[in-house]
């Protein structure tokens, strides 16, 4: 159960140890020393290459395992043409180039357009990199991370950290996302024996 140490504990606790976890780990700090360069407007680094890392760290797994890409969010809505997004997507593909795993950039200003052709449902019209993770499908995905002006780790947690620390993937039914909670649900305990899921 060792696992569990930090379940429990006060937010700020687990914001200091979170943050020391993906700090500690070389491929989510090259992740974020890259996305910090690439100088996008209102970027985000959120979701599995940070649970997942954190999960590693304390189940004993090697940096990286696990995990399929790092995605890394930023708002723009000064154009929101498919072809000013690839754009960005083409030169952080080069900026990104050495990097144990992919980076999926995605302009958040752009989601309401192409979500319902891909998943049949609205979302909502976000206004800034942040907001989108309040809609993941499970609370215990919704985590982001990046450089502030200062050079210091911000960190965007709308539900919190301990479902993260407590190995416990929880729904988010601000939408219909079960199939999504569930099918991601069960990806990570093939992964994570010790997680547990609750059902949507």
């Amino acid at each position: 159960m060792d696992h569990l140490r930090y379940s429990g504990l006060p937010f700020e606790a687990q914001r200091v140890v979170f943050l020391d976890i993906v700090l500690a780990d070389a491929l989510v700090r090259e992740a974020l020393a890259r996305a910090h360069t690439l100088d996008l407007p209102d970027w985000l680094v959120v979701s599995g290459a940070l649970y997942n890392t954190v999960w590693n760290h304390l189940t004993g797994k090697p940096s990286g395992y696990g995990i399929r890409d790092v995605d890394l969010f930023y708002f723009d809505d000064a154009d929101l043409s498919y072809e000013a997004e690839d754009a960005v997507i083409r030169r952080a593909a080069v900026h990104f180039e050495g990097l144990p795993l992919p980076v999926e950039v995605r302009n958040q200003a752009r989601v309401h357009l192409w979500y319902p052709r891909k998943f049949g449902q609205s979302c909502p019209r976000y206004t800034n990199s942040s907001e989108p993770i309040s809609h993941f499908a499970s609370k215990t995905h919704a985590v982001g991370v990046r450089y502030d002006t200062d050079g210091q780790l911000d960190l965007v947690a709308p539900f919190g950290l301990d479902d993260v620390f407590s190995f416990c993937i929880t729904p988010n039914r601000v939408m219909d996302n079960r199939q999504t909670h569930e099918t991601k649900g069960a990806r990570a305990r093939e992964n994570w024996p010790e997680i547990s899921v609750v059902p949507w």
